[in-house]
């Protein structure tokens, strides 16, 4: 087995997640093989088992970036808002942009791809990857239960709302060939003011 100083060890381990999360968005993660990561990186199979213990471990720690990546993504779109309306319309505009830009971020949230891939790791992959959860998106939620005009307080069901409302990207596959883009984002916009009207009492 090869032996890495750190500075090696943590140069090829972000050059493997790097590659990974090129080749994952390109091809997704069944199509994807460890020999096109570790070719993509110039290295051997024994040398990405030092790494990582399997794809899905390596799948793990690129979706994870890119949740975390989106969360501050978010919480920056939103931190310039001027009102609670504005932070809702904000959030929505820029997650639905996202999903529909970012193929990762399309399988990590509307396909539910990390749970999926979680939940077959063993229980020695599963301590090796961080997977915890940022707390941006849940003080947000909180934030908004407590504010006395906007219509629900319950953290949890905002966050299912929210959750639900990103499956709208889905309705441009759909819609495309009726609309042209142009009409299918006046459809969108019109569609999150609707909801950001629905959310808050007057």
């Amino acid at each position: 087995m090869s032996s890495f100083d750190d500075g090696d060890r943590e140069r090829i381990r972000a050059e493997l997640v790097e590659a990974g999360r090129e080749l994952f968005a390109q091809f997704g993660f069944e199509r994807t093989r460890i020999r096109d990561v570790t070719e993509a990186v110039d290295i051997g199979t024994s040398t990405f088992c030092q790494f990582f213990d399997s794809k899905e471990a390596l799948y793990v720690v690129v979706l994870t970036a890119e949740r975390e990546a989106i969360e501050e993504m978010l919480k920056t779109a939103v931190d310039s808002a001027e009102t609670p309306k504005d932070e809702v319309r904000t959030l929505l505009r820029t997650l639905f942009s996202e999903v529909r830009s970012n193929p990762l971020i399309a399988r990590l949230i509307v396909e539910g791809e990390l749970r999926q891939i979680q939940d077959q790791l063993s229980d020695a992959e599963c301590r090796s990857v961080s997977t915890s959860p940022s707390e941006d998106r849940i003080t947000l939620a909180e934030r908004w239960a407590g504010i006395e005009e906007f219509r629900y307080d319950d953290p949890d069901l905002i966050r299912g709302i929210f959750r639900s409302l990103v499956f709208v990207t889905r309705s441009q596959e759909t819609l495309i060939g009726t609309l042209h883009v142009e009409e299918y984002a006046e459809v969108e916009e019109r569609l999150i003011e609707t909801i950001v009207d629905g959310l808050f009492i007057e």
